[in-house]
């Protein structure tokens, strides 16, 4: 357990946030909670996940890291302590955790992804991006105008929901894909997103690089359509395509003057190799910011996935520790450096874009490699037909360690739901058998649990092979709902559109804390944003 002398004040920690050393703010609270109330600049990663995201989030084993919590106590101890164990050598605590950081006058933002949000309505402040409102929107379709609508989402959040007739071109694609996409330089160009960061950003990327048309941000997106009144479409895929020989060359030139007014450094190859052979001294991020789609068909090794619109949306979720350094990549020569240049003006220091040369190269395919750290090997394992075997039977209980949203949408049947970090709670509230076999959606985080308690007296911990996923895959019977909560229900931030009621009164709530950020970013401090005359 951490001692006194690893810990922190607040003041100290304002400090060096306000200090050019790299530094990592952990929450380790679950995500439910740290939306509640965190600070600024802090990331969150939640002790049930720590092993297997800590990893991606701080790479360098000496960054310097605060933990926090919500009061500084066995939460934070117990993060500090796994860290160190995992090789991270510079872990603090800051004392008193949130509720001492509120004591000392400093601002607690709720929500998530805030930095990235209120750079959202800095932009839109401080640039002027205009805006159409949902109900002109509609009645300009109505009336028959030619209006190209490009979702600035993911193509998961553009298939669940989105504005009929709408193309699906997430944030980075926008100035890639939008030039060939206009047929006369008086159509009406319209981004939107659910709510109002990647609107604003999408359409102010478009208006940066120059392109000819008219260009507006949806007022509040899908959200403020449907308070319109006005029906959203669902199960839509329609996607912007890539560009022609000749869109790409249009786009290469406006990134190219996108590059010169926000001061993008753009490297090469030799540049990389000197920047990650100094990755023992700072920390490096290098971030893909192309399509999830052509990850998986090859990427280079060591490269994260974080497509270009979501690395400026949720920065946070991406790069854990402040003044380091950030690479990011494209094939193309466009979308890296129209990233960057957001990154850039959203006050980070050392960012670089690269156009990498993938012909040729080794190259891994799928998706993000994901590793476990720490020692897992000695953990018993089930497969999923055994498993339904000792189910029928009634000689175990599963858990599912998937977030809560997962598991009200679909888990194995007679499955309970806990949380990874509050197991010893949760395990009074389940039926005994003496048998516990722990699942989540890919099996890793099931098998961090069953370590987590191999060598509790009186229980036998197991984790089930592949995890839901492979129960699923062999056919074997799934249910939904809510009916089986070992625990509170803290673990994720639910969004408006993921609640069961109240859903309107929700996006009300979601928009105005969206545009009352800047005020409280500004009694904050902290903010680093940059803006470009």
């Amino acid at each position: 357990m951490a001692t006194m002398q690893d810990a922190v004040s607040p003041e100290q920690v304002k400090n060096l946030i306000h200090g050019s050393e790299e530094l990592s703010l952990l929450d380790v609270r679950e995500e439910g909670e740290f939306s509640q109330g965190h600070l600024l600049y802090a990331s969150s990663l939640p002790l049930s996940r720590l092993e297997l995201a800590a990893d991606a989030l701080v790479p360098r084993r000496a960054t310097r890291i605060v933990v926090l919590d919500g009061d500084g106590g066995s939460l934070a101890a117990r993060a500090a302590r796994r860290l160190g164990e995992l090789g991270w050598t510079d872990v603090a605590i800051m004392r008193g955790g949130i509720a001492a950081w509120r004591d000392s006058g400093y601002e607690i933002f709720t929500g998530v992804n805030v930095p990235s949000k209120a750079f959202g309505e800095f932009v839109e402040h401080e640039y002027g991006t205009p805006h159409i409102e949902a109900s002109e929107l509609k009645r300009r379709i109505d009336a028959g105008e030619k209006i190209l609508i490009l979702d600035s989402r993911t193509a998961d959040e553009f298939e669940a929901m989105s504005i009929p007739g709408a193309l699906s071109c997430p944030g980075a694609e926008l100035v890639y894909r939008a030039p060939a996409l206009v047929d006369s330089p008086r159509m009406l160009v319209v981004v939107n997103c659910a709510g109002r960061t990647r609107s604003i950003i999408g359409a102010q990327s478009l208006i940066n690089a120059g392109i000819d048309n008219p260009v507006v941000a949806l007022k509040n997106g899908t959200m403020g359509w449907h308070l319109a009144g006005l029906e959203l479409a669902h199960g839509a895929t329609a996607a912007a395509p890539p560009p022609s020989p000749e869109g790409l060359s249009r786009a290469r030139a406006a990134a190219a003057r996108v590059a010169q007014r926000f001061g993008v450094r753009r490297i090469d190859a030799q540049e990389l190799l000197r920047l990650e052979e100094g990755a023992d001294s700072h920390c490096l991020y290098r971030l893909d910011v192309r399509t999830p789609q052509e990850y998986r068909a090859g990427h280079l090794e060591g490269w994260r996935s974080a497509p270009g619109g979501q690395l400026v949306q949720a920065t946070d979720r991406y790069v854990g520790t402040l003044h380091s350094r950030i690479v990011v990549g494209d094939d193309d020569g466009v979308r890296a450096v129209l990233t960057a240049s957001w990154l850039v003006q959203m006050g980070w220091e050392n960012v670089f874009a690269i156009e990498l040369d993938l012909v040729g190269r080794k190259l891994e395919t799928g998706p993000e490699p994901q590793r476990i750290l720490g020692e897992t090997g000695s953990v018993e394992i089930v497969d999923a037909l055994a498993l339904r075997q000792m189910l029928e039977h009634g000689t175990a209980v599963v858990i599912d360690l998937a977030n809560s949203l997962e598991f009200r949408n679909s888990h194995i049947q007679g499955a309970w739901w806990a949380i990874r970090a509050r197991l010893s709670d949760a395990l009074a509230r389940l039926p005994r058998t003496g048998t516990v076999v722990f699942t989540s959606a890919d099996g890793m985080l099931a098998r961090l649990a069953a370590a987590d308690l191999r060598d509790t007296p009186g229980l036998r911990a197991m984790a089930l092979a592949g995890g839901t996923a492979a129960w699923r895959d062999a056919g074997l019977p799934m249910a939904a709902g809510t009916d089986r909560m070992a625990d509170e229900p803290v673990d994720v931030w639910y969004r408006p559109y993921d609640r069961s009621d109240q859903v309107e009164a929700a996006m009300r709530s979601y928009l105005t804390w969206e545009v009352d950020l800047p005020r409280q970013i500004e009694r904050d401090g902290d903010a680093r944003f940059r803006l470009f005359r």
